[in-house]
């Protein structure tokens, strides 16, 4: 019986091909966009997020923002000696060359095959003109970002595996679920105190716990130079930020 000739075996090139999605964002695209596949850094920096009308939403990571950015949904806001300027994606890429060579130092970079981009601080919303929500939420992230993983009992920086929610009215007491009742407290120390009130255990809380008038997480990273462009646009007497 004679046998079938043997089909050429394709490249191994050819067959990797085989299956493979179209690039989403091909090198001729307007946005100019980034191959997601090579970047390399920088991509969990934070960058702040303004509606159409320049009020601050949420912060977001770098990763979303530059989806937001290729998607031509959002544009870049750079702020620069107290005044501000508007880029799209693709003069925020050719930006980004002039500030590797002169200032790289003050940008969190992303690296990719074709170039390296600097992460824009802040981002516009082009289309969408809804209102920030105006409360913080009470959460456990929340709370220990508002007492900076100290305990509120004996003033000691714990890690956050290491610290509990203590009630300074206990539960048992009536005591309620509100920022003004709920602080840090090391294991110790909420140990000690049991279900007592301070008073009655005692203790004194180093400070007094209060509703933080913006998202606290947001207050600890605007200690650092790179996020100083961030305060023109949370204004505390207005609205707070949810991160998101």
């Amino acid at each position: 019986m004679s046998r079938r000739p043997k089909k050429p075996r394709r490249s191994k090139a050819l067959r990797a091909g085989r299956g493979q999605r179209a690039d989403p964002f091909p090198p001729t695209s307007a946005a100019l966009a980034l191959d997601y596949n090579q970047l390399l850094t920088g991509l969990d920096a934070k960058v702040l997020v303004l509606n159409k009308m320049y009020m601050a939403l949420r912060v977001i990571s770098a990763r979303r923002a530059f989806i937001l950015l290729s998607r031509e949904t959002a544009e870049v806001i750079h702020a620069d000696d107290g005044s501000y300027a508007n880029y799209d994606f693709s003069t925020w890429t050719e930006l980004s060359e002039l500030r590797k060579e002169f200032e790289p130092d003050n940008h969190d970079w992303v690296k990719t095959v074709r170039f390296d981009i600097a992460v824009p601080r802040i981002i516009r919303l082009v289309g969408y003109d809804k209102l920030p929500k105006q409360r913080v939420k009470l959460n456990r992230r929340n709370l220990f970002a508002r007492d900076h993983n100290r305990c509120q009992y004996c003033g000691k920086h714990f890690h956050t595996s290491e610290l509990s929610i203590d009630h300074v009215k206990p539960r048992t007491q009536n005591g309620p679920d509100t920022w003004e009742n709920l602080v840090c407290a090391c294991t110790s120390c909420n140990s000690r105190k049991g279900g007592r009130t301070p008073q009655q255990a005692h203790m004194k809380l180093i400070k007094e716990p209060i509703r933080p008038k913006r998202n606290p997480l947001i207050s600890m990273r605007l200690s650092g130079d790179r996020y100083a462009s961030w305060k023109a646009f949370l204004d505390e007497a207005y609205w707070s930020v949810e991160l998101k």
